[in-house]
């Protein structure tokens, strides 16, 4: 487990060191060429961070009132930490793959119940596609003239969503009909023993009773939160245009708005933890032909900063701890279920195993 435990480290310290590496290439390379790079006024990092806050304020509303949907009480603090905790752990597992397991852990340990916590998880995830395929759609009617980016995020967007419907229609489809017993012969042809059919059965039961669950929720708290969807998503959008715009009016604002919603969702695909300089590649790609070396560089340094380094220090401070014992314990959940034993000893505070 030590060295399982280093190697998982020593990835992500590659991964950031990579990404950090990269940036600062680009921005070396950009002063080395046009001197050093326009001065972005305090009033633009001011306007940078507000962005940053509100958007945390509105995606813990969202988190909350997504309980209260559900009549299922949260504290703005304990969402406030969901949040945060959630960022923190996508930043350091491959793919995002931490968000949801710290998600849980921070709600189970907050005494929120097994049951309630996966339905404001299942909840949350229905309302971000939602709320992202509605956003898409009216940025691409509003730049419709913009070409390539927005056929790209159309389709990008467009090809996200529909995974996410066929995943779900597939799931709740099983969720009708295997979600007790052994596993099929189609599951064990495939490689599914029957400790991952387990695991692959509860998410099935969750399924079933999340979506049972949204036929009952409440309208105007649902509403809010998919407001506070909407716009926590258009305020992260907002921090490159802020920043770019500030060194240079007359870049387009269509660019900076739709190249960052590629980046913000597409790059959440990369294996690498905090996408290992994929992100970074994709933005020099996206603007140097709009932009200064110099601005380019400089509006890559603090965008990046905004949107994800500050992310990382705050779901750090706010629940470190909790999601290092939650990307822990996914470990040892996979190994468990690789193996087939019972894993009474590895489930989430408060859930008990599933009887053989």
């Amino acid at each position: 487990m030590i060295k399982r435990d280093m190697r998982r480290w020593l990835l992500v310290a590659a991964s950031f060191a990579a990404t950090l590496g990269i940036s600062a290439y680009i921005l070396w390379s950009g002063w080395a060429k046009s001197g050093a790079p326009p001065t972005i006024p305090l009033a633009a990092h001011a306007l940078a961070l507000a962005a940053v806050f509100a958007e945390i304020l509105t995606r813990t509303i969202k988190i909350q009132w997504s309980g209260s949907a559900l009549r299922i009480p949260l504290r703005f603090a304990t969402a406030l930490r969901v949040c945060l905790g959630g960022d923190f752990g996508a930043s350091i597992t491959p793919s995002r793959t931490g968000a949801e397991p710290a998600r849980f852990l921070v709600l189970a340990e907050a005494g929120v119940p097994p049951a309630g916590t996966l339905l404001i998880l299942f909840t949350e995830l229905f309302l971000e596609m939602t709320s992202l395929c509605l956003l898409c759609a009216i940025l691409a009617a509003a730049f419709s003239g913009s070409g390539q980016v927005v056929s790209l995020m159309t389709a990008m967007i467009g090809g996200y969503a529909a995974i996410v419907v066929a995943i779900g229609a597939f799931g709740y489809f099983l969720a009708h009909r295997n979600a007790h017993g052994p596993p099929p012969e189609w599951a064990k042809s495939i490689g599914l023993n029957s400790g991952r059919w387990r695991v692959i059965q509860r998410a099935l039961r969750s399924l079933r009773s999340g979506i049972a669950a949204l036929k009952h929720a409440r309208m105007v708290p649902m509403a809010g939160a998919f407001f506070a969807s909407m716009l926590h998503v258009s305020l992260r959008l907002a921090v490159l245009p802020i920043v770019a715009l500030a060194m240079n009016p007359s870049l387009p604002l269509a660019k900076l708005v739709l190249w960052p919603l590629v980046f913000l969702y597409g790059g959440a695909v990369a294996p690498a933890p905090g996408g290992g300089g994929a992100v970074e590649f994709g933005f020099k790609f996206a603007f140097s032909g709009v932009m200064t070396p110099s601005v380019l560089g400089g509006a890559l340094i603090w965008w990046r900063f905004y949107t994800f380094y500050l992310y990382v220090v705050l779901g750090a401070l706010a629940a470190g701890s909790t999601v290092l014992r939650a990307v822990r314990d996914e470990k040892k959940k996979a190994t468990i279920a690789d193996s087939g034993a019972r894993p009474g000893a590895l489930t989430a505070p408060g859930i008990e195993p599933e009887p053989r």
